[in-house]
């Protein structure tokens, strides 16, 4: 198989495969999982995992963080999203105190650090592409 051929395979295969967390995502965000069977137990487990991977990886990115451009603006994006379908939540039900200080951090403390890393970056002399 051409490696051209092979790329545009894989990306269509991606592409398929992102349909599902996409609409899981997008269901669950609007407070629809409940109707596809999965369990709160369930949900709530594999999103602690997420949880757990995203902090890993930035705490992988503490010895060069000035290096790690791609990686902290990918996982500040994920994040954010995640704090966006938060405060969807909140406005939709009310708001519920214990989901105050995630959101601070999602949608605060997040993209701050974020951005002071860029600083840091262009301080050192590290271009926008690390």
């Amino acid at each position: 198989m051409r490696p051209a051929l092979e790329r545009r395979l894989l990306q269509l295969a991606i592409a398929a495969a992102g349909l599902v967390p996409v609409s899981a995502g997008v269901w669950g965000g609007l407070g629809g999982m409940h109707t596809v069977g999965v369990t709160a137990d369930s949900h709530a487990r594999y999103l602690s995992g997420l949880l757990l991977a995203i902090g890993l990886i930035f705490w992988w990115a503490i010895p060069t963080i000035e290096r790690r451009g791609a990686v902290v603006r990918t996982l500040t994006v994920v994040v954010l999203v995640g704090g966006l379908a938060r405060l969807a939540g909140l406005v939709h039900s009310g708001a519920a105190p214990a989901a105050i200080l995630p959101l601070v951090m999602e949608l605060g403390v997040t993209p701050l650090l974020a951005l002071w890393r860029e600083r840091v970056a262009r301080r050192i002399g590290i271009g926008p592409a690390s």
